[in-house]
């Protein structure tokens, strides 16, 4: 079972970072290899929250179903995500610091079914998805601090 860590670090307070990323209807936002990402229940996000991401894979548009299973407002997201040949656990911490808010973000992957078998040669791939999607989320929220002045 891969797992992918990134940190970033942007000036964008803690409170503003939290709700950009913690809530994952925003996912498409800041992390290409996700074309459409969506809430699909309803009230404040939670523990049980529920998302439908499409997600880049196989050179196709696959959906996955993420559900929060931690939420500590602007600590700490859990999210389980299941979707085709994939299970991915996704903790994303937050910390303030001087300068802004650090984002650390890990995922553990396990792939299902018959993507187990390819699984020795994907680490490179998901490595790169992880990169994208740092880069993705550092561009967002420094866009964001770049617009408040900050």
């Amino acid at each position: 079972m891969p797992r992918l860590h990134e940190t970033i670090e942007t000036r964008l307070p803690i409170d503003e970072t939290f709700a950009l990323v913690a809530d994952f209807a925003n996912c498409s936002q800041w992390d290409p290899n996700t074309v459409t990402s969506d809430r699909i229940d309803d009230g404040p996000v939670r523990v049980g929250a529920r998302y439908r991401l499409g997600v880049r894979q196989r050179g196709g548009i696959v959906p996955m179903e993420y559900r929060v299973t931690a939420w500590e407002p602007g600590r700490r997201v859990v999210l389980a995500g299941e979707g085709s040949g994939v299970r991915a656990t996704d903790e994303i911490r937050f910390e303030s610091i001087p300068s802004g808010t650090r984002v650390d973000y890990t995922a553990d992957i396990n792939l299902t079914g018959w993507m187990r078998l390819v699984g020795p040669f994907a680490g490179g791939a998901l490595e790169k998805i992880a990169r994208d999607a740092a880069a993705g989320m550092q561009r967002v929220l420094d866009d964001r601090a770049k617009g408040a002045g900050r």
